[in-house]
């Protein structure tokens, strides 16, 4: 009896051991892990392929983010399709604002002290993006009439091409009153001038033997080179043999060989007309 009783104290001790080791229960956690950090973007005005965003992306309308209204980040952010990054002007309206973007090109603390306008009451721009936004739409030294734009690259964001700026550049100064036109393939400027009943100023054909110049009348889309020849300054034509480079625009830096009557068969001319 006394042996049995024994027994039963030894399995109640161990009953009373085992209860008391606390029990690990496995168990889902369901408020662990970061909260998704939404962003919003302010964008550019949906134009007839593409849009962008704040951020500096670019994409189709139809990828756009419902909800934080950006473009997707997989593409490339300050994107510089089809810009020259010498004249800060591009043939996007949309790859504009993208490049703008960029901090290594645009300064937010001093654009937002550039005037949106010209009169002394004008306001300033409140972000970079409204900054590259407004600089872009269209630069209007390149505008030839109307709606006609002399280059394809009419969309810049320079903080020193817009008319409310204080001064114009001295080049630009020396310009005013004379019509800067593109001759066809194998004219002469004398040609181009004489054909709309003007005369080619050969003193004002230094002003015009710049690359910045001739980027801002010709694409230029194959870079700018120094040439030898007395048809500069001047742009390869498209259809120009292969060795020509065409796209190319050319300058020399030899100015006492610039002519109104040079040409050559596979480039158009920039004039200076009165």
């Amino acid at each position: 009896m006394g042996r049995l009783r024994s027994k039963v104290e030894i399995l109640t001790l161990l009953v009373l051991v085992i209860l008391a080791i606390p029990s690990k229960v496995p168990a889902i956690r369901t408020d662990i892990g970061f909260a998704r950090i939404i962003t919003s973007c302010n964008t550019t005005v949906p134009g007839r392929y593409l849009i962008s965003d704040s951020n500096g992306y670019v994409c189709s309308a139809l990828s756009l983010d419902s909800s934080s209204s950006c473009c997707p980040t997989g593409g490339e952010q300050f994107a510089c399709q089809g810009c020259n990054l010498a004249s800060k002007c591009c043939n996007s309206y949309e790859y504009c604002v993208s490049c703008c973007l960029d901090p290594s090109r645009t300064r937010e603390d001093l654009v937002t002290k550039v005037k949106i306008a010209k009169p002394i009451t004008a306001g300033t721009y409140a972000s970079a993006f409204d900054y590259c936004v407004g600089r872009c739409r269209h630069n209007s030294a390149s505008v030839v009439h109307e709606n006609a734009y002399a280059s394809n690259f009419h969309h810049c964001f320079s903080m020193h091409q817009n008319s409310s700026e204080p001064k114009e550049s001295k080049t630009e100064a020396r310009l005013t009153g004379i019509d800067v036109l593109v001759g066809r393939p194998g004219e002469s400027c004398e040609s181009v001038c004489r054909s709309r009943g003007q005369s080619c100023l050969s003193n004002m054909l230094s002003l015009l033997n710049r690359c910045d110049i001739l980027q801002k009348y010709m694409r230029c889309k194959n870079g700018c080179y120094v040439s030898m020849g007395a048809d500069q300054p001047a742009e390869v034509a498209e259809d120009a043999p292969s060795h020509l480079n065409p796209g190319a625009c050319l300058y020399t830096q030899m100015e006492e060989r610039l002519f109104c009557e040079g040409s050559h068969q596979h480039t158009r001319r920039l004039c200076p007309c009165a």
